[in-house]
């Protein structure tokens, strides 16, 4: 039979010491949540205290910030960093099987040709690193900064290859890496997010707004996509008939209101809802006139390539990467915005710049044609960003990361085409070697770390792992990757894993 019950059997039931527990577990868990989290030093003892406060890092740090570029879809490792005579030795010839035996491709069928490097290489800078020629202007800066050629990863298809990348697993739910960084030291400028994405390339990655997540993380350290030309964020406007009075005295109502369902549940999102509503209130004056790149010198502009107002047909194109030009500006106006921004106190910004996925099996997607645009797009905007940051003295305390989600394959894709065609030479996707730079924030800089075999395939030397980098980038900005950690369904979840398997690449840090 079931129970009828009453508004009085309701209140009877409230009063007991079982149902008592029973309603405030929620709020009870909250508490010694909040308790432990202040005992780590990674929350305020007060739980309605603003959890974007400026926190102390829990070791020495080499570095402030983070600017994070992605190049979504993964470059080409073998035609931009790691030059292989050999390979031109091979070239059009039938792989050897150890290429092959045991191995997983995301496209290569049967037995593929062997594909030469496509462009020229040469040495330059003091540090004599080898840089490709569609990078003639990173070429110029190269001395401050730190090639690593051989990262590895488990991970072979975009999606799950992202996330593991920025969120420390290939499966969704995991918080990315910049709302960890802001969850462990808080946010300097209480008027801008601590987080803030910018995409390029005419779409988003592949993984989606949950390379950006906050995951089990609170809400509040989750990335804030803004764009470059209208309304930097969406929906931040007032509505038409609202004005500034009137939208205070509804947060504050809001808050009012919140502040009481936290007092009864102990829900500790609801905070969360309070420092969004407020944050979202303080940046309708502060977004705008940061993200206005039109107030820099054309000297500036110049040197990043940037073009203020500018809009990419390709932004809007239902397949963008036939509309590519080399001279499109919408990359280079994101890395001065994220110049801008973190000189304004943004404590990790996010770039994704999408187009970079080479199979050369379609029109626009090809290692010879395609990937020279992609370059010339990229290249003057971050040796601009390198050299802004230098000459205003930021580089020091601000750690630049460039790369993708894995590398491409010493041969040549053949799923559609075993034929060399110009317009359609491609790389299938390569998990065992590949190449990402640091520059910046306490790393090394003219190093070349790490060395593959002559083929480019697997690491001779100093192998490194995606959870290594991960590591490195929480220790160069203070954050111990072994204690930092937040609790969550019985668990210490942490960046890095379970594991110690991550390990601080000490030898390329300054």
């Amino acid at each position: 039979m079931t129970e009828l019950i009453t508004p009085a059997l309701h209140q009877i039931r409230s009063g007991t010491r079982r149902h008592f527990f029973q309603s405030s577990g929620l709020g009870l868990g909250a508490m010694a949540l909040q308790s432990m989290l202040a005992k780590d030093g990674f929350a305020a003892s007060n739980p309605t205290a603003n959890p974007l406060i400026p926190k102390q890092p829990m070791i020495a740090p080499r570095a402030k910030r983070v600017i994070y570029l992605h190049m979504a879809g993964s470059p080409s490792q073998l035609e931009l960093f790691d030059d292989k005579p050999e390979l031109k030795k091979l070239h059009m010839q039938d792989a050897p099987a150890s290429f092959l035996e045991g191995k997983r491709f995301a496209f290569i069928r049967g037995v593929p040709k062997i594909l030469a490097g496509q462009f020229e290489f040469a040495r330059h800078g003091q540090s004599g690193q080898v840089v490709s020629e569609l990078l003639p202007n990173l070429a110029k800066v190269i001395d401050q900064v730190c090639v690593i050629r051989t990262v590895t990863t488990d991970q072979f298809n975009h999606a799950p290859s992202q996330l593991f990348t920025h969120t420390g697993s290939p499966r969704l739910g995991g918080a990315s890496i910049g709302s960890w960084v802001t969850y462990g030291l808080g946010s300097v400028n209480q008027d801008l997010p601590g987080f803030v994405v910018l995409l390029s390339g005419g779409k988003t990655p592949d993984a989606g707004k949950s390379l950006w997540g906050s995951g089990f993380l609170p809400s509040v350290y989750q990335g804030v996509q803004c764009r470059t030309t209208g309304d930097p964020v969406l929906y931040l406007g007032d509505p038409p008939g609202m004005d500034r009075d009137l939208r205070r005295r509804m947060l504050d109502t809001l808050a009012e209101m919140n502040q009481a369902e936290f007092q009864r549940s102990g829900d500790a999102e609801t905070i969360t809802r309070i420092a969004q509503y407020e944050l979202a209130c303080r940046m309708q004056v502060s977004v705008p006139e940061v993200m206005d790149i039109s107030q820099e010198p054309q000297h500036v502009l110049d040197l990043y390539g940037a073009k203020p107002g500018f809009v990419s047909q390709a932004e809007s194109a239902d397949d963008p990467r036939q509309l590519y030009k080399g001279d499109d500006p919408t990359f280079a106006n994101n890395c001065l915005l994220a110049r801008r921004l973190i000189e304004n106190g943004v404590r990790y910004v996010q770039l994704y710049d999408w187009g970079w996925d080479h199979h050369g099996s379609s029109l626009g997607e090809s290692i010879d044609e395609t990937l020279p645009i992609k370059c010339q797009q990229t290249d003057r905007a971050i040796a601009g960003l390198i050299t802004d940051l230098k000459q205003r003295g930021l580089l020091d305390e601000t750690l630049i990361v460039w790369g993708g989600e894995f590398g491409r394959t010493p041969m040549m894709q053949n799923n559609v085409r075993s034929e060399l065609k110009k317009g359609y030479i491609g790389r299938d996707h390569h998990p065992f070697a590949f190449t990402m730079w640091m520059a910046g924030g306490g790393i090394k800089g003219g190093l070349a770390y790490g060395q593959t075999d002559e083929f480019g395939y697997y690491p001779v030397e100093n192998k490194v792992s995606i959870r290594d980098l991960q590591a490195t980038i929480l220790h160069v900005l203070g954050l111990d990757p072994y204690q930092f950690h937040y609790t969550y369904q019985g668990l210490d979840q942490r960046l890095v894993g379970p594991t110690e398997e991550g390990r601080v690449l000490k030898d390329i840090l300054a």
